[in-house]
């Protein structure tokens, strides 16, 4: 009898050790296996809305038809400015999350039930063509400003702790993870608008994005996040739409980009103020978007590509006459294209890229932590 038992009790005491084994922090890492987060909360642009634009009823700022989705399953066009999916959707895929959906998609009554379920491993907040500022939605209301973000979050955040005891739900909140892609299109407001630049020099403008953020950071940390992957502006004069069409080089508008690079020294040092203020109770990686874009710019062979400048999709010199329409031609071979569209959009095989650095021990991009390693933290 007893002999029986005990293979039943081997494979039992195995199975427990394993447990312990794999209860230490950072041991994924170690392992080339992630550690395992239990949502992800996006907010941010077009660079990582998954259709929230969708749902907004009079907004021109959408992307649900072709030639977007080309690479979508189904060949779906979903609201994302992509042939396919963008960063965030790729970070989800990489931790073995579903895809979160687009929140204004899960509103209603109606809803109640597959919202909640959502709401547990992860929603879309971000909106194209928003802003840190709101007055990037100055315009009959095309986009979803990063503060209204985070009041969606802020009213969804009970019916999230609510499945879950409290114990539970703080150990949710503070375990998942907090993405914030978001202000270009701050940047492309300013140089839009002759009285903003009057009343304010670069160096003033980026500082007060930088301290807007803040605001909106400290809003989402009071509700229990704790873990911030915050990701700083691109080369936007860089992007097919900036560049010098009537150069045979194509140079980039170098002046966007040193605004750029002041938004990002900003960014950095509010980070790190913020840290402190929360007494260290956040952690957070900065991936510094610019750099990425540069290298790749400088070395596409390295990355995988083979066209930098011009856009997949489009019309006219470099593909940035118009943007991407369903008339529009667009490249046979995306996975070689770093640009889908003029605005600068990621291919799926950039946003992959960009989310393989994130993730990659190569300190260069990130800091203080790469997001494995803040995942694992």
């Amino acid at each position: 009898m007893s002999k029986k038992k005990t293979p039943s009790l081997a494979i039992w005491l195995l199975y427990l050790g394993l447990l312990w084994f794999d209860s230490f922090p950072g041991l994924e890492a170690a392992t080339g296996k992630l550690a395992s987060i239990p949502g992800l909360y996006v907010f941010g642009d077009s660079l990582v809305d998954a259709g929230n634009n969708n749902y907004l009823p009079i907004s021109i700022a959408k992307a649900n038809y072709p030639r977007n989705g080309v690479d979508f399953p189904k060949k779906k066009a979903t609201g994302r400015f992509s042939n396919g999916k963008n960063a965030a959707d790729v970070i989800a895929e990489k931790f073995g999350l579903p895809l979160p959906p687009p929140y204004r998609s899960l509103k209603g009554a109606l809803k109640v039930k597959k919202r909640e379920s959502a709401a547990l491993t992860g929603l879309n907040f971000a909106s194209g063509g928003a802003g840190i500022f709101n007055s990037s939605d100055k315009k009959l209301g095309q986009s979803i400003p990063l503060s209204h973000q985070v009041d969606d979050w802020l009213s969804i955040h009970n019916e999230v702790t609510g499945k879950l005891r409290p114990a539970e739900a703080q150990v949710h909140l503070s375990k998942s993870l907090f993405i914030v892609v978001i202000g270009s299109n701050d940047l492309f407001d300013y140089y839009g608008s002759f009285k903003t630049r009057e009343k304010n020099n670069p160096q003033q403008y980026t500082r007060s994005m930088a301290d807007k953020l803040k605001e909106q950071l400290k809003r989402i940390h009071e509700t229990g996040a704790r873990k911030f992957l915050v990701v700083g502006v691109a080369q936007i004069g860089c992007i097919p739409g900036n560049r010098d069409t009537e150069s045979n080089l194509h140079e980039c508008d170098e002046e966007a980009n040193r605004s750029c690079s002041l938004y990002n020294e900003a960014l950095v040092k509010m980070l790190q103020q913020l840290k402190q203020e929360l007494q260290n109770s956040m952690s957070y990686s900065y991936f510094d978007n610019f750099k990425s874009l540069q290298d790749i710019n400088s070395n596409p062979a390295r990355f995988g590509f083979t066209e930098v400048t011009s856009a997949c999709c489009g019309s006219g010199k470099l593909n940035a006459a118009s943007h991407c329409q369903p008339i529009s031609k667009f490249c046979p071979d995306r996975t070689k294209h770093l640009f889908w569209d003029r605005f600068g959009h990621p291919t799926e095989a950039a946003s992959r890229t960009f989310v393989d650095l994130m993730l990659s021990n190569d300190s260069q991009y990130s800091s203080p932590l790469t997001l494995t390693q803040l995942a694992s933290s």
